[in-house]
């Protein structure tokens, strides 16, 4: 199983609240057999505690440290808002999911930083297809 799926690519979401997304994010992962369902509420644990969102309108939802034993593979999902979502008072248009078996979560954290280090790399990842992220996140550039 690749880390990034293409039918884990939602493009064009409305916008909704910050739970909402995440839970929707984890459910992504969870059916596409990447974590248990408890790997959820890990989700939503880790952003009370500590915000996901990472500047340059991205935000990368993962679970709390206990939560990683519901990983079975790493994976990532990836929801694409062209109009911005409320995450903490600030407006996010990519949102990508994480789940890191692991030490593997530096290596995708890390793939992300050098595929989105600018807004203007963010713009243009927003107005992609699904193919063309998939590519982007899976290296087949």
């Amino acid at each position: 199983m690749e880390l990034l799926q293409k039918n884990n690519i939602l493009l064009n979401c409305k916008p909704k609240a910050k739970d909402d997304v995440i839970r929707q994010m984890g459910q992504i992962l969870c059916d596409s057999g990447y974590v248990d369902a408890s790997y959820i509420e890990g989700m939503i644990k880790r952003e009370s505690s500590f915000s996901t969102n990472i500047g340059n309108g991205i935000a990368i939802p993962h679970g709390v440290e206990e939560a990683k034993k519901a990983i079975k593979k790493s994976g990532i999902a990836v929801m694409i808002f062209p109009e911005g979502t409320d995450w903490n008072n600030e407006k996010v248009r990519v949102v990508i999911g994480i789940a890191g078996l692991g030490d593997e979560h530096l290596d995708v954290l890390a793939n992300i930083a050098d595929k989105l280090s600018t807004l203007e790399e963010v713009d243009n990842l927003v107005k992609s297809d699904a193919d063309t992220i998939h590519k982007i996140f899976t290296g087949e550039e």
